[in-house]
């Protein structure tokens, strides 16, 4: 009878010493499954810093649409701090890069249309204007017809707080877009938006009644890839 115990007792031994090993083995390998895979997502992202007017282009025209980046031209401060033309191009739009002097990113794109608009507010600020300043004195230029802003004319930002970006896609890492859609003078009662969103992802109107009156659309965040 104690034969027989002792044969019991050692073989529900056996049993539990094999099934810890068995569950410290898949644990281990879920451990390197999860390692191999974090090893090629950063393989297959390739994030490179922004260091060259190459970068600049790439990462600025991520702004624009799709299939209007080939045509557009980009402009903005290159690597070594001069405003220049930093691409040519015969499209619709005109691509602002980011300004590789300041923290995070922030690259534009708007409608031809509105470069005088936008042209006029760099110098303003260029000649050490206000904000408040630049405000008023472009408010009394567009009132005046000196400056026009065609409504419906739209600008793209492409936004986020980090400078690399994946080499192979050109996304900036981290980055977000929003639109701007100008409808100089416009009200709320006038367009029929509110002037705070409703909700996430709602449009909404910003300025309202001024000449920089326009709605603002923010879309939700995508997901992390």
């Amino acid at each position: 009878m104690k034969h027989l115990l002792s044969t019991f007792l050692f073989a529900a031994l056996l049993i539990s010493c094999n099934s810890s090993d068995k569950s410290k083995s898949t644990s281990a390998e879920s451990t390197d499954v999860d390692t191999t895979t974090e090893a090629v997502a950063k393989i297959e992202k390739q994030l490179k810093t922004i260091e060259t007017n190459e970068d600049l282009i790439a990462t600025a025209l991520m702004a624009a649409p799709a299939e209007s980046r080939a045509t557009s031209k980009v402009i903005g401060y290159n690597m070594a701090g001069e405003f220049v033309t930093l691409k040519e191009g015969d499209s619709e739009y005109i691509v602002l890069a980011d300004d590789p002097k300041k923290d995070g990113f922030n690259a534009a794109c708007y409608h031809k249309d509105l470069d005088p608009f936008m042209a006029r507010g760099r110098a303003l600020r260029a000649e050490g204007k206000s904000a408040d300043q630049i405000f008023a004195i472009r408010e009394a230029e567009v009132k005046s017809g000196k400056i026009k802003i065609t409504p419906g004319s739209t600008l793209h930002i492409y936004y986020g707080p980090n400078t690399a970006y994946d080499v192979e896609t050109s996304k900036v890492d981290g980055a977000r877009l929003r639109y701007v859609i100008y409808t100089p003078f416009a009200t709320s009662a006038s367009i029929g938006l509110p002037e705070t969103p409703s909700a996430p992802n709602h449009p909404w109107i910003m300025n309202p009644g001024t000449h920089r009156a326009h709605i603002m659309i923010s879309p939700l965040e995508n997901e992390v890839e």
